[in-house]
């Protein structure tokens, strides 16, 4: 029989009600034997997630403080899911075990991982299946790549028949400590059962009917993404759109396994598929999404084209002090290279001593203040007067375009404005092609 791999996000297994109406949308389709489930989000805007609590516990418990308030909501939060749902399994004696590792100087890689273990055995329980720990089949490196006999390991585990749930968020090392993803990791997870098994569908269920082509926050209404790439929405994720996990796309592109984002309240929504390929004729532009936070380094030297390893040399500087860069536009006499804010923070001057000292420019400087912004589709590369409908909208805002780049796949088109105009750059993007 055909699989598909159902991953649950927080918000679909924030409580017991929650997750019988994820039993209700497994029990639609047959296919759906995978589960892989993040831990228990908000019920309400006041709550709190628990693996936030959880990293509470470990930093109290690192600095020698007291962690049994945070662990009491845990606690009663696992006890009251497990309790309504009337499972059977010794949810007291797991807690207490957790409530003693973390107290005994627990990772906080492994502390931070039992949000989702917890939440596993609860609904491999309720849904009369078999429980499959993470950590025993999913190995990460030093790199925080997956190892390839992970996907060997679970397709051997996952091979009989029956309902199967997995921990979402984490694996293991390769001397066998919990490893756990960036935060939304559990994506990746499912993204790696899909794999193994082979799937036919990768469905990640969460609390919106798919993706939108920009962020509601900034315009009003704006249309959903119904189909749309791996490397269209890896564009979009990078950039900041709150869609999926970026890394999660690999595993399954790979294979060429569609993803399909669903809504587990309105499981009838046909949500967004993220496909391999998609008819570009209908829609051009997929999505537009930005961030802000950014800093501008600025270098000017007279001939600096003719000087053989200049642009090695001001990467290496960079690379010394641990930074990385988002874009790097460059002149016959200049090069302006594009960094995070959090990864110049506390760095600035001492960047700015190295460059002048090895590299001695003519200028430089570094200005922050900026915002990104990504114009992403695949059709742009076929379609004449994109870039000149884009400036346009711009130049009509009154909006002063201070960073242009367009990658050499021509799927996107970033531009950077200050972050004063930000908002209104994005909405009249958005007008320009929506």
């Amino acid at each position: 029989m055909d699989a598909v791999v159902c991953k649950f996000g927080g918000s679909s297994v924030a409580d017991a009600e929650r997750i019988r109406n994820i039993q209700a949308v497994v029990r639609l389709d047959p296919r759906r034997r995978f589960i892989v489930v993040s831990a228990p989000g908000k019920r309400n805007k006041t709550d709190k997630k628990i693996t936030d609590l959880l990293y509470l516990c470990h930093e109290l418990a690192d600095q020698g403080l007291d962690i049994d308030e945070p662990f009491h909501l845990i606690r009663e939060r696992y006890i009251e899911i497990s309790g309504d749902l009337e499972v059977s399994l010794d949810i007291t004696k797991l807690l207490a075990d957790l409530d003693e590792q973390i107290r005994a100087g627990a990772s906080q890689d492994f502390v931070a991982s039992r949000g989702e273990f917890l939440c596993a055995q609860i609904v491999a329980a309720f849904f009369h299946g078999t429980f499959i720990e993470a950590a025993d089949h999913i190995t990460i490196d030093s790199e925080g790549m997956v190892e390839e006999r992970s996907y060997k390991s679970l397709s051997s585990t996952l091979s009989a028949e029956g309902i199967y749930v997995i921990p979402g968020f984490y694996g293991s090392t390769p001397e066998g400590e919990v490893k756990t993803f960036s935060r939304g990791g559990s994506d990746i997870t499912g993204a790696i059962v899909a794999r193994a098994v082979q799937a036919v569908a990768y469905e990640n269920w969460t609390d919106v009917s798919g993706f939108l082509m920009s962020d509601p926050n900034i315009v009003a209404n704006p249309k959903p993404m119904r189909t749309v790439t791996y490397r269209e929405i890896r564009e979009l994720a990078y950039m900041g759109a709150n869609v999926f996990h970026e890394e999660a796309i690999f595993p399954v592109s790979r294979e060429k396994i569609p993803i399909n984002i669903r809504n587990t309240h309105y499981p009838k929504d046909p949500g967004t598929m993220i496909v391999a390929q998609r008819d570009t004729k209908d829609r051009v532009v997929v999505g537009i999404a930005g961030k802000i936070g950014f800093s501008i380094i600025f270098v000017e030297k007279l001939l600096m084209n003719k000087q053989v390893g200049f642009g090695r040399r001001l990467f290496s500087i960079l690379e010394a002090h641990g930074i990385s860069f988002e874009h790097a536009p460059s002149g016959i006499d200049t090069m302006s290279v594009i960094v995070s804010d959090d990864q110049l923070k506390g760095k600035t001057q001492r960047v700015l001593e190295d460059i002048k000292k090895q590299l001695e420019p003519d200028r430089v400087d570094i200005s922050s203040g900026f915002a990104l912004i990504a114009t992403v589709g695949e059709g742009m590369v076929y379609r004449p007067g994109i870039a000149a409908r884009l400036f346009a909208a711009l130049a009509n805002a009154g909006i002063n375009i201070r960073i242009i780049d367009q990658g050499s796949s021509e799927i996107n088109i970033i531009v950077g404005v200050e972050t004063a105009d930000f908002e209104n750059a994005v909405q009249a993007i958005y007008q320009a092609f929506c």
